[in-house]
């Protein structure tokens, strides 16, 4: 156990590397850890000013995950980089993020305002593909893409879960994770062509 780790909302496990997992704190750091050891942290991602919700690693890419955080931010990570790679404001605080099954470049986050936003970095680095107002006067809080059908479920605040058919242009993607590898060489040069 991680006995000091103290106010931690999330964590997921690495796809490939079974001992392999990170955990998302109320003062937004990110802890990347392994069950081999139990009373330290392998690395402490700095890069959050508030609490962090969710941290999801990528379905296709083993070193890849995102954060969304109540700062109202979802950073991209490389775990092998102290720094978050790429990050994306949604001017609201970030309930949950998600990556899609289907592409290695594709992910949906959900904010307080009631709003989902998808990307897709092959297509625009820098705007989402589709941003929609779900609900009006509550919180989205969790969202989920269908492991097989272009349907996402997104949940609110008041209990209530929204299904969403994703348009054809948001179907598209890749698993391929050089093309992942190619925009992240990108950012990371702070060079960011369209």
């Amino acid at each position: 156990t991680l006995g000091s780790l103290a106010g931690g909302c999330c964590f997921d496990f690495n796809k490939t590397s079974e001992h392999l997992f990170v955990v998302g704190t109320e003062e937004g750091n990110i802890h990347k850890c392994s069950k081999a050891y139990n009373s330290q942290y392998l690395e402490t991602y700095f890069g959050h000013n508030m609490a962090v919700y969710t941290v999801v690693w990528n379905h296709h890419h083993p070193k890849v995950f995102l954060s969304a955080s109540a700062d109202w931010t979802v950073k991209l990570w490389d775990h092998t980089m102290a720094k978050a790679v790429m990050s994306f404001d949604l001017n609201n605080a970030v309930g949950d993020v998600a990556w899609s099954p289907s592409s290695v470049t594709t992910f949906a986050a959900v904010t307080s305002d009631g709003k989902v936003h998808v990307y897709d970095l092959h297509e625009n680095k820098h705007e989402p593909m589709c941003e929609q107002k779900i609900v009006r006067k509550a919180k989205l809080t969790k969202i989920s893409f269908n492991p097989k059908h272009p349907i996402i479920l997104v949940g609110d605040d008041r209990g209530c879960v929204t299904s969403l058919k994703l348009s054809p242009n948001l179907r598209k993607g890749t698993p391929e994770m050089d093309r992942l590898d190619r925009i992240m060489d990108v950012a990371l040069k702070g060079d960011m062509p369209e």
